[in-house]
């Protein structure tokens, strides 16, 4: 383990500062992502022999992520398995997950440190499914303009700022006008 340990403080004395260049409109703060913490380590890793890799694991509740990293000379350090649980259990909960999990592992095992982040998000609680199917069955149900307006906004709100949440409103009140264009075309 020498040579990759002396290839790593060589990096890390070339890393360059994570800048926050993403904005979380919930919480109206910005915050550093997972391109940003890439771009500060990987040209020091790379001129000092250094291969970046990330593996994840299958886990029912969430993702399990681990940074690692291979010297040229195959020596390879791995900084430990963390696991973070999925908020949502379905594509946009994983991929959200998986975001806020490998930018967590790299930063632990890079030494980032920034000032502050959104992980304010990743602790909220998020709506509950069965509200939001109830949600989805009124803008589908609404009789009228008027009516949909009214059910749309209740459900955008009930969403808390849920972006994967608030796709799926967005996608329903497209359906319930497609359908009542339709309706009035046939009627």
């Amino acid at each position: 383990m020498k040579q990759i340990s002396t290839a790593l403080v060589k990096a890390q004395i070339a890393f360059q500062p994570a800048l926050k260049n993403s904005v979380n409109p919930h919480f109206r703060s910005k915050y550093v992502d997972l391109a940003s913490c890439v771009e500060s380590v990987i040209s020091a890793l790379n001129a000092n022999g250094i291969f970046l890799f990330q593996t994840t694991s299958e886990h029912p509740d969430g993702i399990v992520c681990e940074t690692s990293f291979l010297h040229e000379s195959g020596e390879r350090l791995d900084c430990g398995k963390l696991f973070f649980p999925a908020p949502k259990h379905d594509p946009q909960g994983f991929m959200s997950c998986l975001t806020y999990i490998r930018r967590a592992s790299l930063m632990a095992a890079t030494g980032q440190a920034p000032e502050d982040d959104d992980g304010n998000a990743a602790v909220q609680k998020a709506p509950s499914k069965v509200n939001i199917i109830d949600h989805l069955a009124a803008i589908e149900g609404s009789a009228n303009s008027d009516e949909l307006t009214k059910v749309y906004k209740i459900a955008h709100d009930a969403c808390q700022g849920d972006q994967a949440l608030i796709g799926q409103i967005i996608f329903a009140k497209k359906k319930r006008i497609e359908k009542a264009k339709k309706e009035q075309a046939n009627g």
